[in-house]
């Protein structure tokens, strides 16, 4: 296992506040992008609801101030455009200064808030809680992941991302968005996010000049992320291969001793052999290519393409983990289960979609920084 990166060392800080959180992806490709930098990363506030996600976030993240577990909700609960609450001016005033704010808040919700619209439609309320963040901390970049169908999400003829959009312009950011392919930034691993990008007008970058400048890798396949754990020590939790029903263990046999990579329609379960298009469904992986998108099923060969390319059994919760692209040094060991793990894993986001964004970001406006301190050494 490599050595953790300490994170914290570093010219000068930059602070993220992470909502949303899970077990800490969104945050691992920042600090990454951070230490390329120069900097050091400080958390002022994480929070996310599920108490075991908070969990692995501390475990890896020991140096950040606090991480809550509680509704995104309880720390920014006013509408947008009106005075601050109670509780976001106490927010505003324990956090302090924010450089980015980060946030992929869930497509299904559990919003309490009373305001109609979000009654409604909870992936609105929960999805512009990081408006409304912004709003309160004012940061200095703002990104918010999101699965592509996002773009689809309507109330009233206005979609949630332009609502967005809309009013973080109104409140002096200059606002893109994308749907970005992640195998392209060096995951192995065919999936797509959406991703808003706002940065304030007053920095010395736009979010189209980020998008336009993120680095293309050549396609890395699942041999390049598994191939060197093929026979890891399976007495460790997280490389222990999943246990399958008999007629999946004849199923995978079968496709390892003709060579396939699809199964045939007759030796699906019967509730499967009719007219479909799920091919991936009891699907080989092939060591060649990226995985699919891994979700927490991946210990499942009836929940998609998740089966070993050489061995007759599903992935393990390591090489899920190493398909999304988190380093060995990434500690998982506070899931207690292996449903637990499979959840904490397949709900996570790839590191390497924040590594590459803010990789980019601190790139550009550091050596804008840089280039602005040396002509004032120079003209002083």
């Amino acid at each position: 296992m490599r050595a953790v990166p300490s994170f914290v060392g570093g010219r000068s800080a930059l602070r993220v506040v992470d909502l949303f959180a899970g077990c800490g992806g969104l945050t691992l490709g920042i600090a990454q992008a951070a230490a390329g930098n120069g900097l050091r990363l400080e958390i002022p506030l994480a929070v996310d609801f599920e108490p075991l996600a908070a969990e692995v976030y501390k475990t890896n993240f020991p140096f950040a101030d606090r991480v809550e577990t509680a509704p995104v909700e309880d720390y920014f609960d006013g509408d947008l455009g009106t005075p601050h609450t109670l509780a976001e001016k106490r927010t505003a005033t324990t956090t302090g200064t924010v450089d980015i704010l980060l946030g992929g808040p869930p497509c299904q919700g559990h919003s309490n808030l009373n305001n109609h619209t979000r009654r409604v439609d909870g992936k609105n309320a929960l999805y512009l809680r990081m408006v409304r963040a912004a709003e309160v901390l004012k940061p200095r970049a703002i990104l918010i992941e999101n699965v592509p169908a996002v773009l689809n999400d309507r109330h009233d003829g206005e979609g949630v991302v332009e609502r967005a959009r809309t009013h973080l312009t109104e409140l002096g950011y200059v606002v893109a968005d994308q749907v970005i392919e992640l195998d392209k930034l060096g995951v192995a691993q065919k999936r797509r996010r959406h991703i808003l990008l706002a940065i304030h007008s007053d920095d010395a970058t736009t979010p189209i000049e980020v998008f336009d400048a993120l680095p293309q890798h050549p396609r890395r396949d699942l041999r390049w992320a598994i191939g060197d754990i093929l026979d890891a020590d399976e007495t460790n939790p997280i490389d222990r291969a999943p246990q399958a029903q008999a007629a999946n263990k004849e199923r995978m046999q079968y496709l390892l001793d003709n060579d396939l990579y699809d199964l045939p329609n007759e030796l699906r379960p019967t509730c499967h052999q009719g007219e479909h298009s799920y091919k991936s469904m009891y699907g080989r992986l092939r060591w060649d290519e990226p995985a699919q998108t891994i979700t927490s099923g991946f210990g499942s060969i009836g929940q998609g393409r998740y089966m070993h390319p050489e061995r007759p059994r599903a992935l393990t919760a390591h090489e899920a983990a190493r398909i999304q692209g988190f380093p060995d040094y990434f500690d998982f060991s506070p899931c207690p289960t292996r449903g637990a793990l499979a959840t904490m894993i397949g709900n996570a986001v790839p590191p390497a979609l924040t590594a590459a964004v803010f990789g980019t970001y601190l790139a550009q406006t550091t050596s804008t920084v840089d280039e602005a301190d040396h002509e004032d050494a120079a003209s002083g």
